[in-house]
């Protein structure tokens, strides 16, 4: 999205969850040298505790951007990890995907937005 972004992630193993959001927004916002604030003071959660409502909110992250009348279908948003979970392809957003580690080329290489 223009103006904002959606993360499904697990609960950090040795911190909390409030102190790996703030080492996300400083590695984005720091590079920038931005003076003023580039994100939101807050981020809003949700607890997921089921895998048919971890399915229920990837579907609706990957289609937002069609939603919002940005692309005509989910695979066209440059910025989604949706061609990586349907298919297995490489994508500008990587994630970890256990049940389908097989099928995602191993790479260290991090793909930089335009």
């Amino acid at each position: 999205m223009p103006e904002h972004v959606h993360l499904l992630v697990t609960e950090p193993e040795e911190d909390s969850l409030a102190t790996a959001m703030q080492a996300l927004k400083q590695s984005v916002s720091r590079p920038l040298g931005a003076e003023e604030p580039f994100w939101q003071s807050r981020y809003y959660d949700f607890n997921v505790y089921s895998e048919r409502k971890r399915i229920e909110k990837l579907r609706y992250i990957h289609r937002n951007p069609v939603t919002r009348g940005l692309v005509a279908s989910p695979e066209q948003w440059r910025w989604s990890s949706f061609r990586q979970y349907s298919m297995g392809e490489p994508s500008t957003v990587m994630v970890t995907l256990p049940w389908r580690a097989e099928l995602l080329p191993q790479t260290t290489e991090t793909t930089t937005p335009p």
